[in-house]
């Protein structure tokens, strides 16, 4: 039973004993408008819930073309890798090399290999901003 079915058998009681008490009547009528409005908001946050299901359905299905990848081959669990190497990679780079660079953009830490850093340059798969590495600097710097 709903609560505005509960109040109107509320209300038929109260007619049935002729109860003309208005502060009781008064009280009936709050409860009759308050059932209403949580019908109402009950009803709204169904329709959101099925918004939500909705647009994440949609979110999964735009991350799943975008990223284009389902499991990290990468052995570090705090790596969020999406770069890794195929395995018919012709290069002359060593793929097993894992280098985790930050973002300056959005400062997420991403997981890029041996051919990437070769290459000099990527998008960052979480904004989109242009990376370029120049590892020339880094090998200079060690010596």
């Amino acid at each position: 039973m709903t609560i505005a079915e509960k109040v109107a058998h509320l209300k038929g009681l109260m007619e049935g004993l002729n109860c003309d008490d208005k502060v009781l009547n008064a009280i009936a009528d709050i409860l009759e408008d308050l059932a209403y409005d949580v019908e109402d908001v009950q009803d709204a946050l169904a329709e959101v819930g099925e918004q939500v299901e909705l647009i994440d359905e949609d979110l999964e299905t735009l991350e799943n073309d975008y990223y284009e990848y389902d499991d990290c081959c990468c052995d570090d669990d705090d790596c969020d890798c999406d770069c890794c190497c195929d395995d018919d990679c012709d290069c002359d780079c060593d793929c097993d090399d894992l280098y985790e660079v930050e973002c300056p953009a959005c400062g997420e830490v991403i997981c890029i290999d041996g051919c990437i850093v070769d290459e000099g340059e990527m998008d960052c798969p979480n904004c989109g901003e242009h990376l370029e590495f120049d590892m020339d600097e880094e090998e200079e710097d060690e010596e």
